[in-house]
């Protein structure tokens, strides 16, 4: 069963982990990996095939 909560923190997350990564900083792309990574987690963590 898919756990709602779960996949829309995980489309958030990596919406704003993309967000990040556009603009040019270290620190924002060291930000925009960890929150592509953890949303990327969270989703496919929730979706089961």
């Amino acid at each position: 069963m898919w756990q709602p909560t779960g996949l829309l923190w995980g489309i958030i997350t990596l919406i704003f982990g993309i967000i990040v990564m556009i603009f040019p900083r270290i620190l924002n792309y060291i930000v925009g990996i960890y929150l592509i990574i953890i949303g990327i987690w969270a989703i496919v963590s929730n979706v089961h095939f």
